[in-house]
């Protein structure tokens, strides 16, 4: 395993917090200690972000800013996507990495720059939200 390759032990602890990074797909560290406060016995917040911390030194997880909150974690192996996150609703969806292809062909012709666009938050306005604000306002008196 990684951690052993790195000098670390995978605690019981660290174990915890990578299957509820799984189970979760992206969840903060609050929403991991919330998960895991359904087990016996729950882990404190301090815990799960030293598990993290220790995950994410060993390239088992990985962090994103989805919100302008607390990064939300993933697995590494389930980075390969862009995130389109509405500012309207709040709402996430996912889209293929590929979608940025000509971004990427784009900076890397220009700038020389080779970008990883794996895990690339978009922020924008879903359909929903768009198509609510075009509706034409009714005015009444």
């Amino acid at each position: 395993m990684a951690l052993r390759a790195r000098g670390l032990r995978m605690t019981q602890q660290r174990a915890r917090v990578e299957e509820a990074v799984r189970r979760l797909g992206h969840a903060t560290p609050e929403q991991i200690a919330e998960h895991l406060a359904t087990d016996s016995p729950p882990l404190p917040l301090s815990t799960v972000y030293r598990a993290l911390d220790a995950l994410e030194r060993v390239g088992a997880v990985s962090h994103g800013h989805l919100e302008q909150r607390a990064p939300t974690y993933h697995l590494v192996s389930h980075a390969d996507h862009l995130h389109l996150r509405c500012a309207g609703c709040g709402a996430v969806a996912e889209a293929d990495v590929d979608a940025a292809a000509d971004l990427v062909r784009t900076l890397a012709r220009r700038h020389g720059f080779a970008a990883d666009v794996g895990h690339l938050v978009i922020p924008g306005r879903c359909r929903a939200c768009d198509d609510a604000d075009s509706d034409p306002v009714e005015v009444t008196r």
